[in-house]
């Protein structure tokens, strides 16, 4: 633990305190407007169907404009980028609440869902790739960017349980249009906070972003599968949030679904913290195979779950499987991708992992209600199982920084840090590919 604590105050060291707090505290509206949007239109219109369009929009306008954001925060720095989109956000939610209250068709609701989705600034993918950029200026090794990652995805975690629940509670205590004009303050308080820290002024390069265009490097094709295995992730969160609310419907608890979900969230926030605690020495390229194989593995006994307390019990140890591997996508992702694009990345991934469970939960609520809550739960399965098929085929490779110019000894430094942690990998080192986005 002595050894965990001293890896997480390096880690909050390169920051400061501030920023992670406003991090936090940013990106938390956008796990309460998701849920938040369904339960306010469901309230104001008494239409599942209309709730669920809405829902579905802004899912959609997030995943849409996700590598939007972070493509321009890589060129024109984060500070201008999230700043614009936290208010444009705030404003955008408020106007949702405003119109669910005033009964608006579903048509204009989607409409407006849609916008609150575009805008989301994408506080978490940026405070990523903004910490691992400060830990690879500073020279710090890789064990220490590890450790960010573990602590960002950690933050994550904590705001998707929160979120929802926050939501839930509004919803029972007063109405859900409280909590999404909650969000909308803290998006513009928080967000603007993020935006305005001074670490912004680096970007996600390191460097104050140049106006020089045509020197923007190649996408390598190695990140593609990364981003499929974070959509197969996605997935199974999707799945599992269907099956989760058939079955707790079935048994006559249907308000245990948010909980249930809960605590497969807090195990997973546990499992995160402590991978801080994994040695060096096991390469990324493990930990994938061995965190999609595990996942696999524990969803199965949800194929014979049919209680509330065994519900609980196999999602809850689910949890241990999913931060890790997330963790370790995110890790293989910013060591797969150029340094100038790392943002974009970051939100590509974000976004594709979002996809993934908007699209499970609208597929596997269909098959959950015509099928059973085992339907939904092997459709998961499956997902997994692609996961598990992806990492022990997949081969990604980092890509070679020292062929990027503009950022001097850092740049070099970068470069040395991935060709010590392929070494340690068996992985040769990657020539920049010739293809890609």
């Amino acid at each position: 633990m002595g050894t965990m604590g001293r890896a997480y105050r390096e880690v909050v060291d390169l920051t400061g305190p501030l920023l992670p707090v406003m991090s936090f505290l940013g990106r938390l509206p956008t796990a309460t407007i998701q849920f938040g949007s369904v339960l306010l239109v469901a309230r104001t219109s008494d239409s599942l169907t209309a709730a669920g369009l809405t829902g579905g929009a802004l899912a959609l306008g997030q995943v849409a404009c996700g590598p939007l954001v972070g493509r321009l925060a890589d060129r024109h720095g984060q500070r201008t980028v999230v700043l614009c989109f936290a208010l444009a956000n705030a404003l955008a939610v408020t106007a949702l609440v405003a119109g669910a209250l005033a009964g608006l068709p579903a048509p204009a609701l989607a409409l407006l869902g849609t916008t609150a989705g575009a805008t989301v600034p994408l506080i978490g993918p940026l405070a990523r790739a903004r910490l691992v950029s400060l830990a690879r200026r500073a020279g710090a090794p890789d064990g220490t960017v590890a450790t960010a990652l573990s602590f960002e995805s950690t933050l994550d975690e904590i705001s998707f349980v929160l979120g929802p629940a926050l939501v839930g509670v509004a919803a029972v205590v007063a109405h859900p249009a409280y909590a999404m004009g909650g969000a909308a303050v803290l998006v513009a308080v928080c967000g603007s906070g993020f935006a305005l820290h001074p670490t912004a002024t680096t970007g996600a390069t390191g460097v104050v972003p140049s106006p020089t265009r045509g020197a923007r490097p190649r996408m390598p094709r190695a990140v593609h599968a990364l981003r499929v295995a974070l959509a197969l992730q996605g997935a199974v969160f999707g799945a599992c949030q269907a099956g989760i609310t058939a079955l707790t419907d079935r048994l006559g608890q249907g308000d245990q679904a948010g909980l249930v979900y809960a605590a497969m969230g807090v195990t997973s926030a546990v499992a995160g913290l402590s991978m801080a605690a994994v040695p060096a020495r096991i390469p990324l390229t493990t930990r994938w195979r061995l965190a999609t194989a595990a996942a696999f593995a524990l969803l199965l006994p949800l194929l014979w779950t049919d209680g509330l307390i065994a519900l609980y019990a196999v999602v809850t140890a689910l949890g241990l499987a999913c931060a890790p591997h997330l963790i370790t996508v995110f890790g293989l992702t910013e060591r797969a991708v150029p340094q100038a694009r790392l943002a974009e990345a970051m939100a590509f991934a974000t976004s594709a992992l979002v996809g993934g469970q908007a699209l499970a939960i609208a597929g596997t609520g269909r098959l959950a209600e015509a099928y059973g809550p085992a339907a939904a739960f092997g459709a998961g399965i499956l997902a997994a199982a692609l996961a598990c098929a992806l990492a022990l085929t997949a081969r990604p490779t980092s890509y070679a920084r020292s062929t990027e110019g503009g950022e001097g000894g850092q740049v070099t430094q970068s470069a040395q840090d991935a060709r010590g942690a392929e070494v340690a990998e068996g992985t040769p080192h990657a020539r920049v590919p010739s293809g890609g986005s």
